[in-house]
């Protein structure tokens, strides 16, 4: 896994103008249920945080990449759910770890569309919630709209924390550029992560069935 991390973000540090597939790939292979378990995208979208700031790569076209990614990958999984229904329950990686669909039913069950946006924080469930929904027949409406909010919350929130890192050194001009952003994007990621600490009964739950290796 930190051969691809690296490989991957040595790719975009000298081909900036791959920058939005790579992220798209990276936010998609992190979404979908078949890949999200061997998908280490979230360590490479922190990786690319770390590149904003120093100029070397646009904000732009990593953070667009990494949410239409997200967007697509549950997308894609909800389809799957409404498409197959139980059927698809016997392939991997639902075979392996039998306990993952029973945790995002639980999740589906207590939060209905919010599970969908709440999912999308915890990385086990991230895939499998939108599978979830689509196996019991969510409104596509109410779908879209909580994959679409989430993915713009998700998104940031994991290229914000390298970008934090080089913006606390202060020792590039550049970036000053990006400070408003990563003010607003923190104080967003406070707000969610209020709504999300409140729910004690929910998290302590989740913690309980995360499937074990």
């Amino acid at each position: 896994m930190d051969d691809v991390v690296g490989t991957t973000v040595n790719f975009v540090t000298r081909h900036a103008e791959w920058a939005f597939p790579i992220m798209f790939i990276t936010a998609f292979g992190e979404s979908f249920v078949f890949l999200s378990l061997l998908f280490p995208g979230t360590t490479i979208m922190l990786a690319a945080g770390l590149l904003v700031p120093k100029g070397i790569v646009p904000l732009f076209p990593l953070l667009s990449g990494a949410i239409l990614g997200a967007v697509a990958g549950d997308g894609i999984s909800y389809w799957l759910g409404l498409r197959f229904g139980r059927h698809i329950t016997g392939r991997w990686p639902f075979t392996r770890y039998p306990r993952m669909l029973d945790a995002s039913e639980a999740l589906f069950r207590d939060y209905g569309s919010m599970s969908v946006f709440i999912g999308r924080f915890f990385g086990p469930l991230r895939a499998t919630v939108p599978l979830v929904a689509g196996m019991m027949h969510m409104p596509a409406r109410r779908f879209w709209i909580a994959n679409v909010a989430s993915a713009l919350v998700w998104a940031p929130g994991l290229l914000l924390p390298g970008m934090v890192a080089v913006l606390a050194s202060d020792e590039l001009p550049v970036a000053s550029a990006y400070r408003p952003f990563a003010i607003a994007a923190v104080l967003l990621l406070i707000v969610v992560a209020a709504v999300l600490i409140r729910r004690t009964r929910f998290m302590k739950r989740i913690s309980e069935e995360i499937p074990k290796e």
